[in-house]
């Protein structure tokens, strides 16, 4: 509806990229405030209503470990709170792996805020994991990081956060390899390595699926048509059930075993079927070079 207040929660592991995603909020048009403490939240809410009647509808906050766990917990309810007034929340959370985040922290040079006391960086990572588990299981929206660069991540705040039309639901169908391991943001995971392989085919094991070449061989083979149909079939059918219950992201995830061939293309064709029903459905290659999401 024109007009609705809509309020993003920004929170996950420190290095992460919450001040990232914060600044692309704001380049689009977001009032943001960083470190807000939970406590604050229905206040701040407010006074932004009363000072921006007229003019900005959208509020982003970011919100971290340095909450006292009590705080934390009282959330959901109060965006159940400012649900009942017509707000519209989401609670996008991003993390990524120890090593990463480590290697981060080492480039940077930064403190870790629960280090403060002398504390080694891996146990205060361990600490904040354990400190926001409640709110990682409330997000709307979780964004591994561990692969993302900075220009990755803003693409994906873009397609996902801010194209998201209020009241409907973001769906991402994502390619991966298995080999590499299963993408931690999916809610549903299909495992396509029992279809025929083109890597075992010369001529097409340099060529991703992508490349019409083998579009066709895929195309040619019964069982992986066969497979293509009952996971669109069953996304078809279940998506406007996720979208009725309020659900603002949905990721499905398309898994091969090098990430190149047969999930790159089982994830067009599907997202191409989907289209024709609902939008916005994106696309994602997760072991393919400049994997940005795309809904075209």
């Amino acid at each position: 509806m024109p007009g609705e207040l809509r309020l993003i929660i920004v929170s996950g592991l420190s290095g992460s990229g919450k001040s990232v995603a914060l600044r692309v909020l704001e380049d689009l048009g977001y009032y943001c405030i960083d470190n807000l403490p939970v406590s604050l939240l229905i206040a701040a809410v407010e006074e932004f209503r009363q000072s921006n009647a007229n003019t900005a509808k959208q509020l982003a906050v970011g919100v971290d470990a340095r909450n006292r766990a009590q705080n934390l917990g009282a959330l959901p309810d109060l965006l159940n709170q400012l649900s009942l007034q017509g707000i519209v929340t989401d609670i996008i959370f991003l993390h990524a792996n120890d090593e990463i985040l480590l290697q981060r922290y080492r480039e940077s040079r930064r403190r870790h805020p629960l280090a403060e006391q002398g504390s080694q960086l891996r146990v205060a990572i361990a600490a904040e994991r354990k400190i926001l588990t409640e709110m990682q299981l409330s997000a709307d929206l979780i964004i591994d990081t561990s692969q993302s660069s900075i220009y990755e991540l803003a693409e994906v705040i873009r397609s996902r956060v801010d194209q998201r039309k209020i009241k409907s639901l973001s769906v991402l169908i994502e390619s991966f390899g298995f080999k590499i391991g299963i993408p931690s943001d999916a809610d549903f995971v299909f495992d396509l390595r029992s279809l025929p392989n083109p890597y075992w085919t010369v001529e097409l094991r340099g060529l991703t699926g992508l490349d019409p070449e083998v579009q066709d061989f895929l195309d040619s083979q019964e069982k992986f048509a066969a497979m293509c149909e009952d996971i669109s079939s069953f996304l078809a059918r279940w998506i406007p059930h996720y979208r009725d219950a309020n659900r603002g992201y949905l990721t499905v995830a398309l898994g091969c075993t090098g990430g190149q061939h047969r999930s790159v293309h089982m994830t067009e064709k599907i997202a191409a079927a989907l289209r024709k029903h609902h939008d916005p459905v994106l696309t994602r290659h997760n072991s393919l070079p400049a994997h940005r999401p795309n809904s075209d």
